[in-house]
């Protein structure tokens, strides 16, 4: 794989994609939606934005302040305020009621909050995320992208057997596109470092990133019974709250290593439909 490009200034533009590497980000899309669907996930499609009150349920903004962008009204009562330097000033702005998520799997955990699950439950999912980085590079670390997931809830053993199902895919699709991929031990900020769920967390780890180079292009990870505690999910018939898990992919980074390792988007298309009509 290439070397990463050379950082940009942060600027919150997102990427444009053109018509083949959209064509290519769809065709990628297509593929972790049909595993999810053939290992029968339904789909739901959650918003771009959510209360903040909703994204406080997770330790967002504890865990990841430095990550986090919000969204709010401007203040009209003097008139339209104008933007100076490329933005604005903060009495422009009304108060601050809405978050922009950085991860996609939080619909699915507010999607069933309250809920009881009457079986395990695997649904697939994909959003719009946002995320502060100190720098940004082309399709790779970007302002605002997408993420599909797949997310498992119910029993512990379910969400084991989901992550390990999906590894194998991962493993051999990147293998059989030409990336050389590392399945790398990471860090899950979820888990307070000084919490059980911490020492759980170094003692068994809890995430798992597939990268190519040093960039990470999708993770298994799980979250055990944090997100159902969080939401009250409960499974029929099990003590105590559900169990979850969830597969991740960001979808513009698989088009950058992709771009990379076949040189332009036509041809990882036809690598991608290729290895997609073995069905592995």
């Amino acid at each position: 794989m290439a070397a990463e490009s050379a950082p940009v200034t942060p600027v919150l533009a997102p990427a444009i994609l053109d018509p083949d590497q959209t064509d290519l980000l769809r065709a990628l899309d297509g593929v972790f939606t049909g595993w999810g669907r053939s290992a029968g996930a339904r789909e739901i499609m959650p918003p771009p934005v959510y209360a903040v009150s909703d994204l406080e349920k997770f330790d967002v903004y504890t865990n990841f302040p430095q990550l986090a962008l919000v969204a709010a009204p401007l203040e009209l009562a003097d008139g339209p305020p104008k933007p100076a330097d490329g933005g604005f000033a903060p009495t422009d702005v009304r108060e601050v009621r809405l978050g922009l998520p950085h991860a996609t799997c939080f619909g699915a955990y507010l999607f069933h909050e309250g809920a009881e699950l009457t079986e395990d439950t695997l649904i697939t999912l994909v959003n719009r995320c946002f995320r502060n980085e100190d720098h940004y590079v082309p399709l790779r670390r970007l302002a605002s992208f997408q993420m599909r997931e797949i997310v498992a809830l119910g029993s512990y053993e379910h969400t084991q057997r989901v992550l390990a199902s999906f590894t194998e895919r991962i493993t051999a699709f990147g293998a059989a596109l030409g990336l050389e991929l590392d399945r790398v031990a990471a860090s899950d900020p979820f888990f307070e470092n000084g919490g059980a769920r911490a020492l759980m967390s170094r003692l068994s780890p809890v995430k798992h990133e597939f990268q190519a180079g040093d960039l990470a292009i999708a993770s298994v990870n799980t979250h055990r019974n944090f997100f159902g505690e969080r939401c009250r999910i409960r499974l029929a018939g099990a003590s105590g709250f559900a169990f979850t898990s969830c597969v991740a992919f960001g979808l513009e980074r698989w088009v950058g290593v992709l771009l990379d390792a076949h040189g332009s988007a036509p041809r990882a298309l036809a690598a991608v439909r290729d290895v997609a009509a073995r069905d592995l």
